[in-house]
């Protein structure tokens, strides 16, 4: 007996129609938001042969001339030059393969091609979605199955305490003081090399930064009051980029929402990823199938020292 399940009727997405039901073809996808491609560099040159991503951190040390903490002098008759030397330390870093298969029957294909709702492309859409996912979440929160990190939870990073809750009453000034905060401790341990020129906060943080004015008057929001006042314009030349991040949400210590400040630049922090790479179209009886396989790694920070966290309690 010839049987076709529920499941066999959604995948192809044929329904029975009413003579007087409106059927919109319009095929809507799930919502899911993905960021990590505007907020990470992507390290450059890694491939699918690797299997560990690596990096070198150089520490310098040099005597002076006639005071060894001193400038480097010497006399015109001096024989004894002193030079620097190097402290090189590796740190090595796994790439994880990552896969998904993609597969369909001829019968499920002849099927949707017919409804106008070609399942192959349906699928490969819902592959690259979940690889954007994952992705995603590497990124910025890391994997716990793995034991690995992202960049909001670098464990070099000591993170900041906010003075208290930011809301709807809270004085402009103080929400820029803890920004500030947070910018110079960066640009402080970094011995004022580099001063952060992103935050990204949690959605929570964004909209009340996008809603709330900076007077009665309603001129300007603290969003923008905050890019143009903090240090790192000044430092900079530039407005400071503020964006939201979902994943800071309540991601601080005892719940609270987090806010991470660093250069978006791959020399001081970047993600080891092999793009999605596919087999060749495979044929297994009814069924045609290709596994789409890429690697990804984890957030790299060479510079830990560039990059600050800041705690705001949730309101």
């Amino acid at each position: 007996m010839f049987t076709v399940d529920r499941a066999t009727i959604d995948s192809t997405g044929a329904f029975l129609v009413g003579e007087l039901e409106r059927m919109d073809q319009t095929l809507n996808m799930p919502l899911v938001s993905v960021k990590w491609s505007r907020d990470m560099p992507l390290r450059s040159d890694i491939s699918i042969a690797d299997e560990v991503s690596s990096f070198t951190n150089t520490d310098f040390a040099s005597v002076g001339g006639p005071n060894p903490t001193g400038k480097n002098w010497m006399g015109k008759k001096g024989t004894a030059t002193p030079g620097p030397e190097l402290d090189i330390t590796p740190t090595r870093n796994n790439l994880t393969p990552w896969a998904s298969e993609v597969s369909w029957t001829v019968l499920e294909l002849a099927s949707a091609q017919q409804l106008g709702r070609p399942i192959d492309v349906q699928k490969y859409t819902a592959m690259k979605m979940k690889w954007n996912m994952d992705t995603d979440e590497q990124v910025y929160i890391g994997d716990e199955v793995l034991g690995v990190a992202g960049l909001l939870n670098l464990p070099d990073v000591t993170p900041l305490a906010a003075a208290a809750a930011w809301t709807a009453t809270t004085d402009p000034d103080v929400i820029l003081q803890d920004i500030n905060l947070l910018l110079t401790d960066v640009w402080v341990r970094s011995g004022y090399a580099v001063c952060p020129a992103k935050i990204g906060l949690a959605p929570e943080l964004f909209g009340l930064l996008t809603t709330k004015k900076v007077s009665s008057a309603g001129n300007i929001s603290v969003l923008e009051y905050v890019k143009i006042n903090c240090i790192a314009y000044q430092e900079n030349g530039e407005p400071l980029d503020i964006v939201s991040i979902k994943w800071a949400s309540k991601r601080g210590a005892g719940g609270s929402h987090r806010i991470v400040a660093y250069t978006q630049d791959e020399q001081y922090v970047r993600f080891p990823m092999v793009p999605l790479l596919n087999t060749p179209l495979e044929y297994r009886g009814m069924q045609q199938l290709s596994v789409y396989y890429g690697k990804l790694g984890q957030v790299e920070a060479p510079y830990s020292n560039t990059i600050s966290y800041l705690d705001v309690p949730a309101s």
